[in-house]
């Protein structure tokens, strides 16, 4: 353990140590029942500030302005803590253990992984009504009206943006910033989903949210499309033609991925309250269904080894 303690103990070596933590034993429900998790916390705080703030008889710049201010409130507590937290970890295997327990919170790949394998049994299974469910669980969209494929589409969408959201883009910030990048990153994107929305209410106030999650997931959204198109060996052409059509500047790049390397398509109409929208299409392939998505599966956990692998390889190169 001593020998590889200095590999372990870089960049790279923590990041990986992270990710193998969440993949293994991710956040537990006996101790989400006891502790909540921390992304609980900050939804919390933008709330309240957002309630206390966000006031619609006050002009658009001055909303404008005060969400800013309670981006840089909730970020700027957010590095505060984990500079903190990581300024007082021992450099020894305790201190590396309890680095890798603290950025595993940050990280998701066993609870996207379970959220989207709930939607594929059921889909297997022909129940219809849970399947439903389970995408609901991980969508904002209505699922009511949603058939088989419906929900598979659903799904994979939602497998291919958190691939970026919920793993590439906090390793990404964990490996560049340790705990304070990986806090900032964290609690920008809580804000982007909590008020970052084009509704009156949030339109100025939530402008700074998305704006700077917008930043924040430049490279690591490009990252996870070529990581997807990677594995998948096809897609890279049609993640380069499609993903610019996408309303986030960054979205659509995971999903363009996994639309060309599954040869599908993904997008097009769906309903939110009520109301459809027309979104534009991904790949030009066929309609999803349950094998697509249990290819997705597979080829977003080749995803996350190739990444692994990466990292690894970066770790050995580290200077001592």
């Amino acid at each position: 353990m001593m020998d590889l303690l200095p590999q372990l103990w870089t960049p790279p070596g923590l990041t990986l140590a992270a990710l193998a933590v969440e993949a293994a034993i991710g956040y537990p429900a006996a101790l989400h029942a006891r502790l909540p998790h921390p992304v609980t916390w900050l939804g919390i705080a933008i709330d309240r500030l957002e309630r206390l703030l966000n006031r619609p008889a006050w002009p658009d710049p001055m909303r404008r302005l005060l969400g800013a201010l309670t981006v840089v409130v909730v970020a700027g507590a957010a590095a505060l803590a984990g500079l903190a937290l990581q300024s007082a970890l021992p450099h020894n295997p305790l201190g590396l253990i309890l680095f890798t327990a603290i950025a595993s919170v940050g990280l998701a790949q066993r609870s996207l992984f379970d959220h989207v394998d709930d939607v594929a049994n059921a889909l297997q299974a022909d129940d219809l009504a849970a399947a439903r469910n389970a995408v609901g669980r991980i969508v904002g969209r209505d699922t009511a009206p949603m058939q088989g494929g419906d929900v598979a589409r659903a799904a994979l969408e939602s497998l291919a943006e958190s691939f970026n959201d919920g793993i590439v883009a906090p390793a990404f910030w964990l490996l560049l910033g340790g705990l304070p990048g990986l806090f900032i990153y964290k609690a920008v994107n809580t804000a982007d989903s909590l008020i970052g929305h084009l509704e009156p209410r949030w339109r100025a106030f939530g402008w700074a949210a998305a704006r700077t999650d917008d930043l924040m997931n430049i490279v690591p959204a490009r990252l996870a499309g070529l990581l997807i198109v990677a594995v998948g060996r096809r897609g890279f052409g049609t993640m380069l033609r499609d993903a610019p059509a996408h309303a986030s500047p960054n979205a659509g790049w995971p999903e363009a991925a996994m639309a060309g390397a599954l040869a599908c398509q993904l997008g097009g109409p769906a309903a939110y309250d009520g109301v459809t929208c027309e979104r534009p299409r991904f790949g030009s392939g066929h309609a999803p269904g349950t094998a697509d998505l249990r290819r997705g599966l597979r080829l977003y956990l080749a995803a996350c080894g190739l990444m692994w692998a990466a990292l690894l390889a970066g770790g050995l190169a580290w200077p001592r």
